[in-house]
């Protein structure tokens, strides 16, 4: 039986990678992928595993492993640095054939461990892409991420403000011209007048953050919110004069890339559900105040709605650009 071994710390595990692993399961009878990680990690080592675990499943003959990196030294030069990985894969693994890489690292590494090195598009011809740039530039990279990694890049944008300010308007509006999906706000779909309870409340920041949850899962790059929990927040606060304590949990789990503080300077149209028109600086001095105080950087819109759709696209667009 040919034993391979492909390592790496698929942070994240993108294209590149799935190229090189299949390529090394062809080459052999079984394949370990020994994933590497410290406490440091900028992208959690279980998520990244399960990312590999996931995208292999049907592949019996590949084998991930998980191995803690506390056995190298940096500072060494490559040689001696691969040293000290192949003395701990030999302790590890049951003997190795044969090592597949697309880095500079293969032969030394392969010497130590003392069997052959098969290099694979180290000129990152076939697939241009890096772990590194997928980091700095994910959106860029949209297309060498796999299907199951893309939601942990997906950039979230909450429209935020007080009642009738455009905020479902332009989240499903930038959805369409961006081809990508919108998070509805919930209450809508829940309440029937101003008149609700504590486990209302709950209920709803719950189906805004499962809704969030499963559209982030095919996601095109962005995922625009018309709302978000803070917002559940202010206006449990204001009828109920309490915050259920899960509120407070679903935020700290759930934090937006970009927000947007509308303005009340748009027209005011009345429906069941709105009941604040007469107190619209109250309420805009509230919200502006719940972001401050978390020191959350958002970008005020205003003006007419063509106005605000030109605001809104230039900060998205520049949001494109810079990942």
């Amino acid at each position: 039986m040919i034993r391979g071994l492909v390592i790496g710390k698929f942070m994240p595990v993108h294209n590149g990678h799935i190229a090189l692993i299949n390529f090394a399961a062809s080459q052999c009878d079984e394949l370990i992928v020994s994933m590497s990680y410290t406490d440091y990690d900028t992208i959690n080592f279980q998520l990244r595993f399960n990312w590999v675990k996931e995208i292999f499943a049907d592949q019996p003959g590949i084998k991930p492993h998980l191995i803690k990196d506390d056995f190298d030294n940096e500072l060494l030069p490559l040689r001696e640095r691969t040293r000290l990985w192949a003395n701990k894969m030999k302790q590890q693994y049951p003997k190795i054939d044969v090592i597949f890489s697309s880095e500079n690292y293969g032969e030394p590494f392969a010497e130590n461990l003392g069997t052959k090195h098969v290099s694979f598009d180290a000129a990152r011809i076939q697939i241009p892409v890096s772990a590194t740039l997928i980091r700095t530039k994910p959106l860029a990279y949209w297309n060498y991420i796999p299907k199951n990694v893309q939601p942990y890049f997906v950039k979230k944008i909450c429209f935020f403000g007080p009642e009738s300010t455009g905020k479902t308007y332009l989240s499903n509006l930038m959805a369409e011209h961006y081809k990508t999906s919108c998070v509805a706000e919930a209450a809508r779909n829940i309440l029937e007048s101003n008149v609700f309870t504590e486990d209302d409340i709950v209920n709803i920041a719950l189906t805004h953050n499962t809704s969030l949850q499963l559209k982030l899962q095919t996601a095109n790059k962005l995922l625009f919110c018309d709302t978000d929990v803070i917002t559940t927040q202010i206006y449990s606060q204001h009828y109920l004069g309490v915050i259920p304590p899960m509120l407070h949990e679903i935020e700290n789990n759930t934090k937006y890339d970009l927000y947007f503080l509308m303005n009340i300077d748009a027209p005011w149209v009345a429906d069941p559900l709105r009941d604040l028109g007469e107190r619209r600086e109250e309420m805009m001095h509230v919200f502006k105040t719940e972001l401050d105080k978390r020191k959350i950087t958002y970008i005020p819109i205003q003006g007419s709605y063509e106005q605000r759709e030109k605001s809104v696209k230039e900060a998205i667009d520049s949001l494109l650009r810079k990942f």
